[in-house]
Order: structure tokens, then C-alpha cells, then sequence
């Protein structure tokens, strides 16, 4: 690793939106290396950055500021730091931006507070010193060293107790050493038998840690225990000495994996996720910055802490639309965790019982391994899926269950076992209009139609969070009283379920009613303890959760993810109804899926109906493949933003008439994006699409670079969006 000593001129990447590092002397700053975190000086105040390396431009008599500190902590990985630089280069955003995600907790970079004293058992009985029944418990907890507070939480007595045995010599205190790391994963700690299949590419796994890059795609029908054989090369990692990160696309509801992790490795992992305290974001970062969190598992953002040891990364649910980010810096986190693993020259395992077709066209090419598990742990079948055409069967009128669901409920029921009712849309209605003129109550920031929440008793944007109460008159006619619900939610589906299954215990799963990883534990644990008849519940149901009884599975509208023109829509609803009906039955309790729909003969519902998933892949990628369309071909999309409309059109019509003529990129818009209005900004998107070989992130850099737009306009790049909204 490269010294810098007091005289040279380094760069020096702070977590801003800069163009790139700035130059600095190396100053008095002892140990100056790439990756050290320092203190400069910027302006008028002092900011922490990284020392990225030498300064590109050492011209002696520039002047230049000087360093203030280095900060005592393990520099950032070479890895680590190549990483933010091809993120930056790929997604066209601002080194330091990228930089600002792996610096998540700046507390985590001040000096830590030397931990307090702990008291221990000295003299029992010193001079003038009455031993009460208090003073006596006290001394019979502090055979192990305690801190002041904990010491008279143990023994039940009050401060003022324990600051006087301090003084009369009954304690003594010792110094706290360096707080050391806690109990870590036992990769021999016995696991749960494996079949032959789960064994086999658990071996093949295994082998590849230690041996440089590789990608392996681990497709498995649900149930078929995918977990269990990626614990296994987990289990490898650590035994050689190295982290291992574990992605997951809802981390925070995520208690089971969480307790499978603990039943195989003695210990919890540790956890990454916007729900920590700050408390625990700082621990967290700092034990993976000094390599003693042995397992990390968390949500996209996790891919970007500072491992000084990474041996396997593993993307579980590759397919899930939440590992893209689609604000701030725009990027897909199983994309740059396979970049991450190539930069470290690590392996990287992609799970999937629905895998995406960028990864399905990978394993085609060669690029992939594949690994298959093709049946269900312990002989359990797959669910049988029948189709609802609501067309012959519809339910009554301002009703969502239809009467074969309805049936399918009661006898599940009647037999002692547990139903889901699925619908991916959270609250009672989505839309809430005027009786008498039409009038619908929309977003004043967003266009979007604001959701009525009947629990809150409130109407709620779903995208920028605004919030009212339901007005008692129109604005719009005056009418009172004159407002009604339009369409379901889940709340509304529940209240329809409380009235056709009076004995029923019914329980509503969604993230806007759940506050926390507590709390969907909680629901979780209701639902094994048999204490919940009926879930009913939105997209998060289908994440991972095991639930023994639940065996009849019933979609309350399975046409809901095709509206609206989405390139991936049938794709994504293939794949979120392929793991919601995977949820019902298991081992001896075989389990059904009845599927509500409009579209019996849609390609998505006749491949669920088969559980044909090769042959919808084959169908939809042909598809593709036809149009140039990703996998086969390139997206970027710009978004043009601002506070004013008339100035928004103007730059996005400017920004097309610049645009460089190149015969292999198409261009396409300026055009309303389909929401045009988002948290107050009006907003345009053009829309790049070119062959697969081509520079895309090139030819974008040359297009912005030619132009100066308004400082109150805003050019957010998206390469490779997912969303179109």
C-alpha cells in the first residue's frame, strides 16, 4: 500500500456530489495510506473524507490546504474503493455520492467514548462498614465485573448504594478494556440433513470459495430449501476466515431467515437495515469495518460497508424489484454485487424460485452457472393452481371474494388450517371520488390518487407521504357527505372477510401497519402459534415466510400488476404470484392456489396454472428478444425535473434537440412521465434505447456536457431503469 508522507499533495474523496476528489497536503497526519479516513478542511467548516490516493495534478507551487487528522480507523478496502469508483462510472453519478452510501453513519467515524468501569468485589467487610441485606446482594452479583448501573439494576438497589460501597472500598473499579466482538458464527455448528439434491450443490458452492470469481444462479422451486444450501457456503466462507454478505430484499420483516441463520450457526448474524437505531448502525458498521461481523445480512445498501475480508456474497430473491434504487444514485444492487464480487474476485450466489431473465440470459451465454433444485424438501408437492375467471364467476356486487374463493375459505377453515387472501395493494380503497360530480380527491404534490386508510382514518399518497383527513364536503360541488370508496385494499378485503367468516381470526400483513421488524415478527409467530385463521396480506407475504398450516392460497385480483404498459409487468407478476402461491402447503399438508382473474387466457395465468416457469421465461423472452428490449438490448432513461412546468418542458425539449445523432441509440420523448407531478416537482423523461455493445454511459456523458441547464432543473440518470413511473 502506497505511503504518503507530509509533503506530498493528496486526493483526498469527500461524501458530496463533487466531480471527484479534492487535492490536499498530506500536512502532520501520521500514516497517511489510500483508503484513510481524514478531517480537511472545506470552506469555512471541517469535513471527513477518504484519501483516494496521490493527486492526479502534484504541481508544487499550486496551493493547496493541509490536512487536520487522520482518523483511527481501518481504511477503507482497495476494493471497497474501486467499487465506488465503477458505480460512479456506470450509474454517471458523483464519486462522492457513492461515497456518502459506504460513510452511511458518520457518528460510526468519531472517536469512541471509552467505555465506563466496571465494579468489582473488593474488601466485604472494611472498616465502619455495616453489611445490610442491599449492601449484600450488591456483593453477590459483583463476582463478575459490571458497570455502575448494571451492577444496581442486578442486585435491585439504588445508585446511591453502589457510590457508597465505591467510597468505602467494598468495590473497586477496573478499567474497561477494548470492547471485544461477540459470540461469532460456528460454520461446524450441526445444520439440518440434506437431501441428495440440496447436498450436491451445496458441494459445488463450497468449492468455489477460496477459488477467485464465479456467478452462480441457484434456481429452486419454493420450499425447495435454497437457504439451507447457500448456509452451506456460508458455513465454508467463514471456516477460511473471510465475511460473507447475505442480501435480502425486505430485511426488517425477514424473522424467520433470521432464526433459520441461528438454529444453523449458533448465533444471529449481524443486521443492516434502515430500521436500526443509530446506536446499532454505528456498532454494525465499525464491527464490519474491523472485520469482526463474521455475516452481514441487509438490504441493498449493505453491499456498500467497508469489508476488509469479503469471501461470498449472496443476493437471495435476485429477481425482487426493491434491490434497484431508483433515487439519488441509481443503481441495482444484484448488478453491483456481481460487480463487487468481480472487483474482490470472490463468488457470488443468485437465488431464485422465479429468476429474472437478465439473469436466465446470462446463464445462456455462459457468463452464469446454474444449479437447480427442482422439488420441495421432504416430499412436499407444489400447490395446485386453479384460475377464477371473474368473467363466469364474479363476486356480489361491491364484493372482491368471489364464490369458489368463498367456498375454498370455508372448508380450509372448516378443516382446522390456515388461508391467505393476497391482494398487493395496501389500505381500504385506492380511490375515493365525489357521488355526485365525479370529483377525486388526488395528491397535491404527486399525480397520484390519494388512498383512503380506514384504520388511520385518513387519505395517504403512497409516494411522497402526504396525508389528510377524508373532507366532509366536495370541494369541487359542495355536496356533503358525498364521497365514496372506490376498488379494494387489503383493509377493505378484511372487513369483506369479517363478514363472510364471522368465527374466523383474521389478521392484516402490510408494511404500512406494521412498525417495525418487531412487530412482523410478532405476526409471524401469531401465525405458527395457529392464533391467526385468515391473512390477508400485500406483497410482503410472499418474501420467504414458512408457515406449516397455511394451505389454501386465494388472489383477490391477479390482473392488478399487468396495467399500465410496464416492460416487466408480466414478468413481475409471474413472479410475485409464483411466490405468494408458493406459501401454501408444505410437508404432509398439501396446498391449493385459486386465482382471481379477468385474463384466464393471459400467458402469465396459463403458465401459473401449469406452473409452466421455463415456458413463460421462453414466451416472454422471445418476446423481448423480437423487440431489442433488455436482456437483448440497452435502457437509459433522464428524467427532468423542477418546481416550474413551463421551465421543465423547455429543457426537456432542449435536451432532445442537442442530443447527439448516433444511428445505433433510438431516442424516445420528451414525454409527461406517468407521474408527472412527484412530491411538488413536475417531471419529463426521455428514454435511450440501443444494442447491447452499446457505450450508452459514453454517449450520455457527451450529451450532458453540452448543455447548461437552469440551476432549478434537475437531470436525474437512470441506466438500466426498471421502473418507467
Amino acid at each position: 500500500m502506497t505511503k504518503l508522507t507530509p509533503g506530498d499533495r493528496v486526493a483526498v474523496l469527500l461524501p458530496l456530489p463533487l466531480s471527484g476528489p479534492l487535492d490536499y497536503l498530506a500536512g502532520d497526519a501520521p500514516s497517511l495510506t489510500p483508503g484513510t479516513f481524514v478531517r480537511v478542511p472545506l470552506g469555512n467548516r471541517t469535513v471527513t473524507g477518504v484519501v483516494w490516493g496521490p493527486a492526479a495534478d502534484p504541481q508544487p507551487n499550486l496551493k493547496c490546504r493541509p490536512i487536520k487528522e487522520s482518523l483511527p480507523l481501518p481504511p477503507v478496502p482497495d476494493a471497497s474503493r474501486r467499487f465506488i469508483d465503477w458505480v460512479a462510472s456506470y450509474c454517471l453519478a458523483a464519486p462522492g455520492a457513492v461515497l456518502k452510501m459506504a460513510m452511511s453513519v458518520p457518528k460510526a467515524l468519531e472517536p469512541e467514548k471509552p467505555p465506563p468501569p466496571r465494579l468489582v468485589a473488593a474488601d466485604p467487610q472494611p472498616g465502619g462498614f455495616a453489611l445490610t441485606k442491599a449492601r449484600s446482594r450488591v456483593l453477590e452479583c459483583a463476582w463478575v465485573p459490571q458497570t455502575a448501573a448494571d451492577l444496581a439494576r442486578t442486585a435491585g438497589v439504588g445508585a446511591s448504594v453502589i457510590k457508597g460501597m465505591v467510597a468505602a472500598g467494598a468495590l473497586c473499579e477496573i478499567e474497561a478494556g477494548e470492547i471485544e466482538a461477540g459470540p461469532q458464527p460456528d460454520p461446524h455448528h450441526p445444520g439440518p440433513v440434506l437431501s441428495p439434491e440440496q447436498q450436491a450443490a451445496a458441494q459445488e458452492l463450497r468449492g468455489q470459495i477460496g477459488a477467485g470469481f464465479a456467478v452462480t444462479l441457484l434456481e429452486g422451486v419454493t420450499g425447495s430449501g435454497k437457504t439451507e444450501v447457500y448456509f452451506e457456503a456460508i458455513a465454508e466462507a467463514l471456516a477460511a476466515g473471510k465475511q460473507a454478505l447475505v442480501l435480502l430484499p425486505e430485511i426488517a420483516l425477514s424473522a424467520q431467515w433470521l432464526e433459520r441463520f441461528e438454529r444453523r450457526f449458533g448465533v444471529a448474524p449481524t443486521v443492516w437495515h434502515s430500521d436500526l437505531s443509530e446506536g446499532q448502525r454505528r456498532r454494525h458498521w465499525r464491527a464490519v469495518a474491523r472485520g469482526h461481523a463474521k455475516v452481514v445480512v441487509g438490504a441493498r445498501s449493505a453491499l456498500f460497508l467497508p469489508f476488509p475480508s469479503l469471501g461470498l456474497v449472496v443476493v437471495d430473491e435476485e429477481h425482487d424489484s426493491s434491490y434497484k434504487q431508483e433515487e439519488g444514485v441509481c443503481y441495482h444492487a444484484r448488478d453491483m454485487a456481481v460487480v463487487r464480487g468481480h472487483l474482490g474476485g470472490l463468488p457470488i450466489v443468485l437465488a431464485s424460485a422465479t429468476p429474472s431473465l437478465e439473469m436466465a440470459a446470462n446463464v445462456e451465454t455462459g457468463r452464469y452457472r446454474k444449479l437447480v433444485l427442482p422439488s420441495r424438501h421432504g416430499g412436499a408437492s407444489l400447490p395446485e393452481v386453479t384460475l377464477v375467471d371473474l368473467r363466469k364467476d364474479p363476486p356480489p356486487r361491491q364484493q372482491w371474494i368471489s364464490p369458489p374463493l368463498h367456498k375454498a375459505v370455508e372448508e380450509c377453515l372448516a378443516a382446522g388450517e390456515q388461508a391467505l387472501l393476497f391482494l398487493n395493494r395496501r389500505g381500504y380503497a385506492p380511490l375515493t371520488l365525489c357521488r355526485g360530480c365525479g370529483f377525486r380527491l388526488q395528491c397535491p404534490q404527486c399525480t397520484a390518487w390519494l388512498v383512503e386508510h380506514k384504520a388511520g382514518g385518513r387519505l395517504q399518497c403512497h409516494h411522497c407521504g402526504y396525508y389528510a383527513r377524508k373532507p366532509e364536503q366536495c370541494p369541487n360541488c359542495q355536496a356533503e357527505h358525498s364521497f365514496t370508496s372506490c376498488g379494494p385494499g387489503v383493509e377493505r378485503v378484511a372487513e369483506e372477510a369479517a363478514m363472510l367468516f364471522p368465527d374466523a381470526r383474521i389478521a392484516i400483513m402490510a408494511s404500512d401497519l406494521l412498525p417495525g421488524p418487531k412487530a412482523a415478527a410478532e405476526l409471524v409467530e401469531k401465525m405458527a402459534r395457529r392464533e391467526i385463521d385468515l391473512l390477508i396480506g400485500t406483497q410482503i407475504v410472499a418474501k420467504g415466510h414458512h408457515f406449516p398450516l397455511l394451505t389454501l392460497v386465494g388472489v383477490i385480483d391477479g390482473d392488478l400488476g399487468l396495467a399500465g404498459g410496464d416492460l416487466r409487468a408480466a414478468e413481475r407478476t409471474f413472479q410475485l404470484l409464483s411466490q405468494v402461491s408458493g406459501r401454501a402447503g408444505r410437508a404432509e399438508h398439501p396446498g391449493r392456489v385459486l386465482l382471481q382473474t379477468y385474463q384466464t387466457e393471459a400467458k402469465v395465468m396459463q403458465a401459473l396454472a401449469k406452473g409452466d416457469t421455463e415456458g413463460f421465461a421462453r414466451a416472454e423472452a422471445d418476446d423481448r428478444r423480437v423487440g431489442g428490449w433488455p436482456p437483448f438490448g440497452r435502457l437509459a432513461a433522464l428524467i427532468v425535473s423542477g418546481e416550474d412546468s413551463a421551465m421543465v418542458e423547455k429543457a426537456a425539449q432542449q435536451l432532445a434537440r442537442i442530443a447527439p445523432r448516433d444511428a445505433a441509440i433510438e431516442l424516445l420523448g420528451p414525454a409527461p412521465a406517468p407521474l408527472a407531478l412527484l412530491r411538488g416537482r413536475h417531471r419529463r423523461r426521455l428514454l435511450l434505447k440501443a444494442a447491447k455493445q452499446t457505450n450508452l454511459q459514453a454517449y450520455i456523458r457527451h450529451w450532458l456536457g453540452s448543455i447548461d441547464l437552469p440551476r432549478q432543473i434537475r437531470v436525474q440518470v437512470d441506466i438500466d431503469p426498471y421502473s418507467f413511473m
